[in-house]
């Protein structure tokens, strides 16, 4: 895998109070993160994807990357639980112009391995764009086996996958295949590992939490490239320490977004039924974002 490493962002889905997309928000959210040096992933889970409509996700897309222009790189998650509708949506984003497109696993629908290398490679298939396998089975019960990875990566037009599984095991398992098979690049998810993945073979990392802390994720990534090890080390000593203040308040998701709306209020609430907004919650948010500097 080539040495230079990145970081992607799971770009937060802005809405007014009606709950209809703000895009004026969501193009604000996008130039912060460019200006950081930080590549954008769009309608993932810290997008609020699952709470997207079809023809919301082509659109927020679409806007997402008319708005980078080029200056950084966008990838889109079009997995949904049937391979029907992931296909339509994946050919919607091919069309579009993304750089790569994410499939999470098949959710709500209990999968074989069989199954999801059938899933899988009928998306990669029906697209041209680049797909990237994404591994979060906390949320969706679905696991990509590291050996069905390795089957998958000999398909010609996966280029990857994202591990937001947590398992620091099954992140070495699936990095080793792509220290093997050309073209397969590793993508860290868990926000505690993104030092350690990088150093140890992750092309990059996309990240929930550099929605609230842009800046440290962009140090962290450009430490490793320079071959800063302490430096790195430091930025992730911060952002890891963040992480676990934050994330033990609830729904990792649905924090990040209210961290930010409490800086920005323009980022709206998530939809719901993520997170109704809470004093008491939102003072504990405010002391840890006092707590960084935030």
């Amino acid at each position: 895998m080539p040495d230079k490493k990145e970081a992607f962002v799971a770009l937060v889905t802005c809405f007014h109070d009606d709950e209809t997309i703000n895009y004026d928000a969501t193009w604000r959210q996008v130039a912060r993160q460019v200006a950081a040096g930080n590549n954008i992933m769009c309608a993932g889970t810290n997008g609020d994807f699952s709470a997207l409509t079809f023809d919301e996700k082509v659109r927020l897309c679409g806007e997402v990357v008319d708005e980078v222009a080029g200056r950084a790189k966008v990838i889109v998650n079009a997995g949904m639980p049937a391979t029907f509708e992931t296909i339509l949506l994946a050919r919607a984003f091919d069309r579009v112009g993304v750089d790569g497109i994410a499939v999470i696993t098949p959710f709500f629908i209990a999968c074989t391995q069989d199954a999801l290398i059938r899933h899988f490679t009928s998306v990669a298939d029906a697209v041209t764009t680049p797909v990237y396998l994404y591994d979060i089975p906390a949320r969706t019960q679905n696991h990509i086996e590291p050996a069905t990875a390795r089957i998958l990566s000999g398909h010609g037009n996966i280029a990857g996958i994202k591990d937001s599984g947590g398992a620091q095991d099954t992140l070495e398992a699936y990095m080793a295949i792509g220290a093997e098979v050309d073209g397969f690049d590793v993508y860290s998810g868990p926000d505690q590992l993104v030092h350690w993945a990088l150093e140890h073979g992750a092309k990059g990392c996309i990240s929930g939490l550099g929605n609230v802390m842009p800046d440290v994720l962009a140090r962290i990534v450009a430490c490793v490239n320079a071959g800063d090890a302490a430096g790195a080390a430091a930025a992730q000593a911060t952002y890891t320490a963040f992480r676990t203040d934050l994330y033990k308040l609830g729904y990792p998701p649905a924090l990040v977004k209210r961290a930010l709306f409490l800086r920005d209020p323009s980022v709206g609430a998530s939809r719901q039924p993520a997170l109704t907004p809470d004093a008491a919650q939102d003072a504990a948010i405010e002391v840890i974002l006092g707590r960084y500097g935030l």
